[in-house]
């Protein structure tokens, strides 16, 4: 399960050193490969150890294909998706289509959210807090009983 939140830098070669903590639990089955995606509701990017997102990949291609909700589906979520290697520093390369995406320039946000992980910009990720701060009595009957 991945936690936490940690702000890294974005060289220029589009590259971002993965917290330690995150990077320890995707490597320890041994891989070094992550999948980066564009988030389907947010301005950030999801990131999946390979692995989890090979078993989501076969959970969505059993969904019908000719449902066109979960033809959108994938093609916004699953066809953007690219394998990624995490280098020897630790690092992982976005593509320059990611990082508009996400509006990424020199710094990265990264989250952790459980079975995922999020990429924001501070200010994207600040501005999206700060929006579920002010609208949390909308969600609290959801959440309520998890807490």
């Amino acid at each position: 399960m991945f936690r936490g939140q940690f702000l890294h830098s974005v060289d220029q070669k589009g590259r971002t050193s993965m917290p330690v903590r995150f990077r320890d639990a995707v490597m320890a089955d041994g891989d070094q490969r992550v999948v980066v995606t564009k988030a389907p509701f947010d301005p950030c990017l999801h990131v999946y150890p390979f692995r989890a997102w090979v078993a989501y990949e076969a959970k969505i291609s059993e969904l019908p294909s000719h449902d066109p909700n979960i033809v959108r589906f994938r093609r916004t979520y699953i066809s953007p998706a690219l394998e990624v290697e995490i280098d020897k520093a630790g690092r992982l390369r976005l593509s320059a289509e990611f990082r508009e995406q996400a509006q990424l320039s020199q710094e990265v946000l990264w989250a952790g959210m459980g079975k995922i992980i999020e990429l924001w910009s501070r200010e994207r990720w600040d501005e999206a807090v700060s929006m579920a701060e002010a609208d949390a009595a909308s969600y609290r009957d959801t959440i309520g009983a998890l807490i």
